[in-house]
Protein backbone atom coordinates (compact mmCIF):
# COMPACT_ATOMS: atom_id res chain seq x y z
CA UNK A 1 0.00 0.00 0.00
CA UNK A 2 3.07 2.17 0.79
CA UNK A 3 4.03 1.67 -2.78
CA UNK A 4 0.74 2.62 -4.58
CA UNK A 5 0.78 5.53 -2.32
CA UNK A 6 4.16 7.34 -3.49
CA UNK A 7 3.14 5.89 -7.08
CA UNK A 8 -0.68 7.97 -6.31
CA UNK A 9 1.82 11.06 -4.77
CA UNK A 10 4.26 10.99 -8.17
CA UNK A 11 1.11 11.28 -10.72
CA UNK A 12 -0.25 13.69 -8.29
CA UNK A 13 2.82 15.91 -8.91
CA UNK A 14 3.04 15.09 -12.81
CA UNK A 15 -0.32 16.39 -13.18
CA UNK A 16 -0.07 19.80 -11.07
CA UNK A 17 3.16 20.10 -11.71
CA UNK A 18 4.75 20.90 -7.99
CA UNK A 19 4.63 19.12 -4.65
CA UNK A 20 2.54 21.68 -2.46
CA UNK A 21 -0.18 22.14 -4.81
CA UNK A 22 -0.01 17.82 -4.93
CA UNK A 23 0.27 17.76 -1.34
CA UNK A 24 -2.80 20.15 -0.48
CA UNK A 25 -4.93 17.60 -2.74
CA UNK A 26 -4.00 14.62 -1.14
CA UNK A 27 -4.23 16.12 1.88
CA UNK A 28 -0.68 15.63 2.96
CA UNK A 29 2.35 18.48 3.70
CA UNK A 30 5.17 19.12 1.27
CA UNK A 31 7.71 17.58 3.58
CA UNK A 32 5.54 13.75 3.26
CA UNK A 33 5.11 14.56 -0.54
CA UNK A 34 8.68 14.88 -1.49
CA UNK A 35 9.62 11.94 0.79
CA UNK A 36 7.31 9.71 -0.94
CA UNK A 37 8.78 10.95 -4.77
CA UNK A 38 12.34 10.04 -2.68
CA UNK A 39 11.23 6.68 -2.01
CA UNK A 40 9.73 5.76 -5.09
CA UNK A 41 12.94 6.90 -6.82
CA UNK A 42 15.15 5.04 -4.50
CA UNK A 43 13.05 2.20 -5.44
CA UNK A 44 13.13 2.39 -9.46
CA UNK A 45 16.87 3.71 -9.10
CA UNK A 46 16.43 6.70 -11.01
CA UNK A 47 15.78 10.40 -10.98
CA UNK A 48 11.91 11.19 -11.80
CA UNK A 49 11.42 15.23 -11.67
CA UNK A 50 14.18 17.95 -13.07
CA UNK A 51 13.30 20.54 -10.49
CA UNK A 52 13.72 24.16 -10.63
CA UNK A 53 12.99 26.73 -8.13
CA UNK A 54 9.07 26.76 -9.42
CA UNK A 55 7.94 23.41 -10.87
CA UNK A 56 9.05 19.77 -11.03
CA UNK A 57 9.34 18.56 -14.63
CA UNK A 58 9.49 14.91 -14.85
CA UNK A 59 13.20 13.73 -16.45
CA UNK A 60 12.70 11.33 -19.34
CA UNK A 61 12.30 7.90 -16.78
CA UNK A 62 9.54 10.12 -15.29
CA UNK A 63 7.87 10.39 -18.59
CA UNK A 64 7.92 6.91 -19.22
CA UNK A 65 7.21 5.97 -15.41
CA UNK A 66 3.74 8.05 -15.51
CA UNK A 67 2.12 6.27 -18.60
CA UNK A 68 2.39 2.70 -16.76
CA UNK A 69 1.67 4.39 -13.46
CA UNK A 70 -1.36 5.99 -14.33
CA UNK A 71 -2.88 2.94 -16.07
CA UNK A 72 -2.01 1.34 -12.88
CA UNK A 73 -4.22 4.12 -10.76
CA UNK A 74 -6.69 3.80 -13.15
CA UNK A 75 -7.45 0.28 -13.55
CA UNK A 76 -7.57 -0.11 -9.22
CA UNK A 77 -9.97 3.15 -9.57
CA UNK A 78 -12.14 0.76 -12.34
CA UNK A 79 -11.75 -2.34 -10.17
CA UNK A 80 -13.03 -0.56 -6.83
CA UNK A 81 -15.57 0.79 -8.77
CA UNK A 82 -16.77 -2.67 -10.27
CA UNK A 83 -16.86 -4.03 -6.13
CA UNK A 84 -18.64 -0.85 -5.13
CA UNK A 85 -21.50 -1.67 -7.79
CA UNK A 86 -21.63 -4.74 -6.86
CA UNK A 87 -21.75 -3.85 -3.13
CA UNK A 88 -24.21 -1.26 -3.53
CA UNK A 89 -21.94 0.59 -1.32
CA UNK A 90 -20.25 3.16 -3.62
CA UNK A 91 -16.88 4.68 -1.68
CA UNK A 92 -13.86 6.63 -2.19
CA UNK A 93 -13.09 10.32 -3.78
CA UNK A 94 -14.55 12.16 -5.86
CA UNK A 95 -12.46 15.88 -7.42
CA UNK A 96 -15.07 18.24 -8.52
CA UNK A 97 -14.82 21.38 -10.10
CA UNK A 98 -16.85 24.27 -11.13
CA UNK A 99 -17.08 27.91 -12.03
CA UNK A 100 -16.91 30.53 -9.03
CA UNK A 101 -20.33 32.03 -9.42
CA UNK A 102 -22.32 28.98 -10.37
CA UNK A 103 -20.05 26.60 -7.83
CA UNK A 104 -20.90 29.24 -4.89
CA UNK A 105 -24.74 29.34 -5.40
CA UNK A 106 -25.90 25.54 -6.88
CA UNK A 107 -22.76 22.95 -5.82
CA UNK A 108 -21.44 23.97 -2.58
CA UNK A 109 -24.17 24.14 -0.51
CA UNK A 110 -24.92 20.83 -2.08
CA UNK A 111 -21.81 18.68 -0.97
CA UNK A 112 -22.31 18.67 2.53
CA UNK A 113 -26.06 17.24 1.73
CA UNK A 114 -24.65 14.72 -0.78
CA UNK A 115 -21.87 12.91 2.31
CA UNK A 116 -24.91 13.26 4.53
CA UNK A 117 -26.82 10.50 2.38
CA UNK A 118 -23.20 8.73 0.71
CA UNK A 119 -21.01 9.63 3.88
CA UNK A 120 -18.46 7.15 2.22
CA UNK A 121 -17.43 9.52 -0.74
CA UNK A 122 -15.77 11.77 -0.28
CA UNK A 123 -16.06 14.99 -2.58
CA UNK A 124 -12.94 17.50 -3.27
CA UNK A 125 -14.56 21.01 -4.73
CA UNK A 126 -12.41 23.10 -6.21
CA UNK A 127 -13.49 26.34 -7.56
CA UNK A 128 -11.91 28.11 -10.65
CA UNK A 129 -13.73 30.80 -13.36
CA UNK A 130 -10.32 29.21 -15.21
CA UNK A 131 -10.61 26.75 -18.35
CA UNK A 132 -9.73 23.57 -15.89
CA UNK A 133 -7.54 20.50 -18.04
CA UNK A 134 -9.85 17.80 -16.33
CA UNK A 135 -7.86 14.75 -17.96
CA UNK A 136 -4.74 16.34 -17.23
CA UNK A 137 -5.46 17.81 -13.21
CA UNK A 138 -7.00 14.07 -12.27
CA UNK A 139 -10.99 15.86 -12.52
CA UNK A 140 -13.83 13.42 -12.14
CA UNK A 141 -16.59 15.64 -12.84
CA UNK A 142 -16.88 19.48 -13.82
CA UNK A 143 -19.74 21.53 -13.71
CA UNK A 144 -19.71 24.45 -16.48
CA UNK A 145 -21.50 27.06 -18.13
CA UNK A 146 -20.87 27.54 -21.62
CA UNK A 147 -18.96 26.36 -25.05
CA UNK A 148 -18.21 22.62 -24.25
CA UNK A 149 -16.32 21.30 -27.20
CA UNK A 150 -13.88 18.47 -26.29
CA UNK A 151 -14.74 15.42 -27.78
CA UNK A 152 -12.88 13.35 -25.43
CA UNK A 153 -15.23 14.44 -22.54
CA UNK A 154 -18.80 12.78 -22.23
CA UNK A 155 -21.30 15.50 -21.42
CA UNK A 156 -24.98 15.46 -19.07
CA UNK A 157 -26.70 18.32 -20.05
CA UNK A 158 -28.47 19.98 -16.99
CA UNK A 159 -30.25 22.43 -18.57
CA UNK A 160 -30.43 25.64 -20.45
CA UNK A 161 -30.19 28.79 -18.96
CA UNK A 162 -31.17 32.07 -20.12
CA UNK A 163 -29.16 35.11 -20.12
CA UNK A 164 -29.71 38.22 -20.14
CA UNK A 165 -27.84 42.20 -20.67
CA UNK A 166 -28.01 43.86 -17.25
CA UNK A 167 -26.45 47.60 -15.97
CA UNK A 168 -27.73 49.57 -13.30
CA UNK A 169 -30.23 52.65 -13.41
CA UNK A 170 -27.24 54.61 -12.60
CA UNK A 171 -25.43 53.84 -15.70
CA UNK A 172 -27.74 54.23 -18.04
CA UNK A 173 -28.84 57.61 -16.47
CA UNK A 174 -25.20 58.87 -17.43
CA UNK A 175 -24.57 56.82 -20.48
CA UNK A 176 -28.20 56.41 -22.03
CA UNK A 177 -29.67 52.90 -22.45
CA UNK A 178 -29.12 51.01 -25.96
CA UNK A 179 -32.01 51.18 -28.27
CA UNK A 180 -30.58 48.54 -30.57
CA UNK A 181 -27.95 46.23 -30.54
CA UNK A 182 -25.29 48.06 -32.18
CA UNK A 183 -25.61 51.35 -30.19
CA UNK A 184 -23.35 48.70 -27.96
CA UNK A 185 -20.66 49.45 -29.97
CA UNK A 186 -21.64 53.08 -31.80
CA UNK A 187 -21.98 54.38 -28.46
CA UNK A 188 -18.83 53.09 -26.87
CA UNK A 189 -20.41 51.16 -23.96
CA UNK A 190 -18.67 50.00 -21.40
CA UNK A 191 -19.26 46.63 -21.82
CA UNK A 192 -17.51 44.10 -18.81
CA UNK A 193 -16.21 40.73 -19.89
CA UNK A 194 -15.20 37.80 -17.89
CA UNK A 195 -11.27 37.04 -19.49
CA UNK A 196 -9.15 34.38 -18.72
CA UNK A 197 -6.60 32.00 -20.51
CA UNK A 198 -8.65 29.48 -22.41
CA UNK A 199 -11.56 31.53 -22.66
CA UNK A 200 -13.23 31.35 -25.98
CA UNK A 201 -16.44 33.59 -25.68
CA UNK A 202 -14.85 37.18 -26.29
CA UNK A 203 -17.59 38.68 -28.07
CA UNK A 204 -21.07 38.64 -26.82
CA UNK A 205 -23.71 36.57 -29.33
CA UNK A 206 -27.20 37.94 -29.47
CA UNK A 207 -30.67 36.87 -30.95
CA UNK A 208 -31.08 39.28 -33.69
CA UNK A 209 -34.21 38.52 -35.51
CA UNK A 210 -32.37 37.49 -38.69
CA UNK A 211 -30.29 35.07 -36.28
CA UNK A 212 -27.46 35.08 -34.19
CA UNK A 213 -24.98 37.64 -34.45
CA UNK A 214 -22.13 38.51 -33.08
CA UNK A 215 -20.93 41.16 -31.53
CA UNK A 216 -16.93 42.36 -30.48
CA UNK A 217 -17.94 45.05 -27.49
CA UNK A 218 -15.35 46.07 -25.28
CA UNK A 219 -14.98 48.23 -21.85
CA UNK A 220 -12.36 49.55 -19.76
CA UNK A 221 -11.49 46.92 -17.94
CA UNK A 222 -12.33 42.98 -17.48
CA UNK A 223 -12.08 40.26 -15.02
CA UNK A 224 -11.38 36.41 -14.86
CA UNK A 225 -14.05 36.15 -11.91
CA UNK A 226 -17.97 36.40 -12.58
CA UNK A 227 -18.80 37.35 -9.29
CA UNK A 228 -16.28 40.62 -9.67
CA UNK A 229 -18.53 41.45 -13.12
CA UNK A 230 -21.92 41.88 -11.14
CA UNK A 231 -20.31 44.14 -8.56
CA UNK A 232 -19.05 46.10 -11.24
CA UNK A 233 -22.18 46.42 -12.91
CA UNK A 234 -24.04 46.95 -9.44
CA UNK A 235 -21.68 49.88 -9.01
CA UNK A 236 -22.91 51.46 -11.97
CA UNK A 237 -19.41 50.61 -14.21
CA UNK A 238 -21.25 48.50 -17.25
CA UNK A 239 -23.05 46.03 -18.78
CA UNK A 240 -22.62 42.75 -17.98
CA UNK A 241 -23.69 39.35 -20.06
CA UNK A 242 -25.42 37.27 -17.46
CA UNK A 243 -27.38 34.29 -16.85
CA UNK A 244 -30.36 35.19 -15.73
CA UNK A 245 -30.49 32.99 -12.26
CA UNK A 246 -27.32 34.78 -11.22
CA UNK A 247 -28.92 38.30 -11.56
CA UNK A 248 -32.55 37.58 -11.01
CA UNK A 249 -32.33 39.06 -7.08
CA UNK A 250 -31.04 42.98 -8.58
CA UNK A 251 -33.44 42.59 -11.16
CA UNK A 252 -36.25 42.33 -9.19
CA UNK A 253 -35.15 44.51 -6.31
CA UNK A 254 -34.15 46.77 -9.26
CA UNK A 255 -30.38 47.21 -8.52
CA UNK A 256 -30.26 45.84 -12.27
CA UNK A 257 -31.82 46.16 -14.90
CA UNK A 258 -32.42 44.12 -18.22
CA UNK A 259 -31.86 46.34 -21.54
CA UNK A 260 -32.37 45.10 -25.07
CA UNK A 261 -34.63 42.47 -23.92
CA UNK A 262 -36.05 41.86 -27.50
CA UNK A 263 -32.58 40.99 -28.73
CA UNK A 264 -31.24 39.00 -25.71
CA UNK A 265 -27.84 36.68 -25.93
CA UNK A 266 -28.22 33.37 -26.65
CA UNK A 267 -29.08 30.92 -23.88
CA UNK A 268 -26.13 29.17 -22.35
CA UNK A 269 -25.92 25.38 -21.47
CA UNK A 270 -25.64 24.27 -18.25
CA UNK A 271 -23.60 20.83 -17.85
CA UNK A 272 -21.63 18.33 -16.09
CA UNK A 273 -18.97 17.12 -18.20
CA UNK A 274 -16.30 13.73 -17.24
CA UNK A 275 -13.87 11.42 -18.93
CA UNK A 276 -15.48 8.57 -20.55
CA UNK A 277 -14.73 6.24 -18.04
CA UNK A 278 -15.83 7.77 -15.31
CA UNK A 279 -19.44 6.96 -16.16
CA UNK A 280 -18.77 3.04 -15.27
CA UNK A 281 -18.53 4.66 -11.64
CA UNK A 282 -21.22 4.19 -9.65
CA UNK A 283 -20.29 7.15 -7.35
CA UNK A 284 -19.80 9.81 -10.35
CA UNK A 285 -23.37 8.56 -11.27
CA UNK A 286 -24.70 9.13 -7.91
CA UNK A 287 -23.13 12.48 -7.84
CA UNK A 288 -24.39 13.31 -11.34
CA UNK A 289 -27.83 12.17 -10.53
CA UNK A 290 -28.13 14.35 -6.86
CA UNK A 291 -26.44 17.30 -8.45
CA UNK A 292 -28.09 17.52 -11.92
CA UNK A 293 -31.84 17.57 -9.71
CA UNK A 294 -30.87 19.68 -7.04
CA UNK A 295 -29.22 22.07 -9.60
CA UNK A 296 -32.57 22.49 -11.48
CA UNK A 297 -34.46 22.94 -8.74
CA UNK A 298 -32.41 25.72 -6.99
CA UNK A 299 -32.47 27.76 -10.39
CA UNK A 300 -36.24 27.51 -10.78
CA UNK A 301 -36.40 28.66 -6.99
CA UNK A 302 -33.96 31.46 -8.02
CA UNK A 303 -35.89 32.47 -11.60
CA UNK A 304 -39.12 32.12 -9.22
CA UNK A 305 -37.55 34.66 -5.85
CA UNK A 306 -37.78 31.94 -3.86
Amino acid sequence: MAYLDNIAVFVRVVELGNLSAAGRDMRISPAVASNRIKELEKHLGVRLFNRTTRQLMPTEHGTVFYTGAKQVLEAITEAEAAVSALSGQPRGTIRVTAPLGLGRRLVASGIPDFHDKYPDIEVRLRLSDHNVDIMKEGIDVAFRLGIIEDSSLRMRGIMECERVLVAAPKYLEARGEPAEPHELIGKKHDCLMLRYSGAREYVWTLQMPGGPQKFEVHGPYDTDDGDVLTGWALSGRGIINKPRFEVEPFIRDQRLKVILASTPPTPVQFAAVYPHKKLQDPKVRLLLDFMAERCQRLIKDLLAGK
